[in-house]
């Protein structure tokens, strides 16, 4: 099967598993914020997930959600505030301690970075990129921080939208993506349907949960697949240490958990059983 693109990618070229940290270290620091990030890093995970939205202004800046409510507890909408008011919002407002009594991050000059900021402050760190935002389109703007930052052999860029997929790959045929949720159900097909008939991937990795509305996604056969297709397969968001080792066991290509200290100790774990 052909790559959609012949470059190799830096983004492709660690030994597996790849290990993320999801949105960093984000159950243990605000999520999305250089605090959790640098954790992650710290913990020894080369690969960070983050998402991504465009402030009103053109800036691209990593948050999850369409507002910044359950973070920063202001309701109203990412696209429509400008750089300068997004970054005087407390990202830390939010995070509290397991018990819900404490709010540890409140008032500590946490905040929204923008993704130039992230590709900057760890540049030996692969990233996945998830584009948040379907409308009105960022796919050029996120491309271009990516290129100004010089990060484009070390990103891969994802969206559960098909059209923000089929908008950006025409831009950056260089950078790898993940697959759309169509794509995603076109290949489930395929490999249900026993492999038959021609197949060309759309992105170099599927992104996706352990299970999906009651269906069991990460199987032996959908992993065959995925491999005979020339795609990885990177798992989100494994929090319990049984579920890592059975799915590092299964041969997943990735995971991203919320918890980058516990994944790198399980996955230290289990390439030390497996060649022992």
């Amino acid at each position: 099967m052909l790559r959609r693109n012949s470059m190799p990618s830096a983004y492709l070229s660690l030994p597996r598993p790849r290990l993320f940290g999801h949105r960093g270290s984000s159950a243990a620091f605000p999520e999305n914020t250089l605090p959790a990030f640098q954790a992650s890093v710290d913990a020894g995970l080369p690969y960070l997930e983050l998402d991504v939205w465009a402030s009103y202004d053109g800036a691209v800046v990593v948050h999850h959600d369409p507002t910044p409510a359950r973070t920063c507890g202001i309701d109203v909408a990412i696209s429509s505030l400008p750089l300068d008011e997004l970054l005087c919002l407390d990202a830390g407002f939010s995070y509290s301690t397991a018990d819900g009594g404490n709010f540890p991050f409140r008032g500590r000059g946490v905040r929204i970075p923008t993704l130039e900021e992230v590709l900057l402050a760890f540049p030996d760190t692969r990233v996945n990129i998830e584009i948040k935002q379907a409308s009105p389109p960022i796919e050029g703007l996120v491309v271009e921080t990516v290129r100004r930052c010089k990060a484009q052999e070390r990103v891969l860029i994802a969206s559960e939208h098909d059209e923000v997929l089929a908008r950006l790959r025409p831009l950056c045929p260089e950078i790898p993506t993940n697959f759309g949720f169509l794509e995603t159900t076109a290949f489930f097909n395929w490999a249900r349907g026993g492999c038959s008939g021609r197949y060309q991937p759309p992105g170099q990795a599927l992104q996706i949960p352990p299970h999906w509305q009651r269906q069991k996604l990460v199987t032996v056969e959908s992993l065959a697949a995925a491999h005979l297709a020339g795609v990885e397969v990177h798992v989100w968001t494994i929090n319990d240490p049984n579920e890592m080792r059975a799915l590092l066991a299964l041969g997943v290509d990735g995971l991203m958990s919320d918890y980058p200290d516990l994944l790198a100790k399980i996955a230290m774990g289990n390439n030390s059983s497996s060649h022992s």
